[in-house]
């Protein structure tokens, strides 16, 4: 007879797909070991199945849209921080497509997210990420930037577009159909795979500029405001990809006593 120590290495190899077979084959031996064995096995069968329906129900508005051969998913990443571009995500899924755990990337681990970048891009039928600088931002403001860095995406897509669907927002100048979704990174595949390919393009190019400014902590705070960053930038001053405009409270007023006292 196999024992449990055999069985639990069949068990820790065995893919998602191999599960119902290994609760087939063992489901019957009564020892305690090999019984916890095949219920761990049946609660990641079923969670597979939870996060089949999950996605499932994320498919929702491109079920709607059907009609439209290449559904677009729009969605930005970076709109917050006092540091670095925002970038803009544009993914064109193909029909029918169901990848397992894309979701808001917010609710995602940076491990997850990578994974899932990696993905999205080799399944997509066309995606793009467009960008607008830390100098565009403070020049027309962080909502109009964020809008060229998603028209830059889109121009960027082969094929167009027949419709988009955008977490939240309708994006000026465009003449395709547009369905802003609330939430929408959260609702709808296509959005959430342009937020996570959003996202991580961001989050490498903060990591560069951590190599070049490590006092500051993009690596790990990729540009927001943590406490580590805002003591790094009222020690040292701001860097060429801090948004002049969203820093302000954070420095000293010119002329200030404070100000003066620095200067010293």
């Amino acid at each position: 007879m196999i024992s449990t120590v055999e069985i639990k290495k069949i068990l820790q190899a065995a893919s998602i797909e191999e599960l119902p077979e290994f609760i087939k084959a063992y489901g019957a031996d009564e020892r305690q070991g090999v019984r916890k064995l095949v219920e761990t096995a049946s609660k990641r069968l079923a969670a597979l199945e939870t996060e089949r329906a999950r996605v499932e129900e994320l498919c929702t508005y491109e079920k709607q849209y059907a009609e439209y051969d290449f559904i677009c998913g729009v969605d930005e990443a970076g709109r917050g921080p006092l540091a670095g571009p925002v970038a803009a995500g544009a993914v064109i899924l193909p029909k029918g497509c169901r990848i397992l755990y894309i979701n808001d990337s917010k609710q995602l681990s940076e491990k997850k997210r990578e994974e899932l970048y990696t993905a999205i891009t080799e399944t997509a039928v066309s995606w793009a990420v467009g960008y607008a600088s830390p100098e565009r931002i403070d020049e027309i403001n962080i909502l109009q930037a964020t809008y060229e860095a998603m028209r830059e995406a889109l121009g960027r897509l082969k094929p167009a577009p027949g419709v988009l669907l955008n977490d939240a927002v309708t994006i000026p100048g465009i003449s395709i159909p547009q369905i802003p979704i609330i939430k929408g990174d959260a609702k709808s595949i296509s959005i959430g795979a342009a937020s996570i390919v959003a996202k991580v393009t961001r989050d490498r190019i903060m990591q560069e500029y951590d190599k070049i400014f490590p006092e500051y902590g993009f690596a790990e705070n990729k540009g927001y405001g943590s406490r580590k960053h805002i003591a790094a930038l009222q020690k040292y001053g701001p860097t060429p990809i801090h948004r002049r405009t969203f820093i302000r409270n954070y420095m000293p007023e010119p002329g200030s006593e404070r100000e003066d006292a620095e200067l010293e």
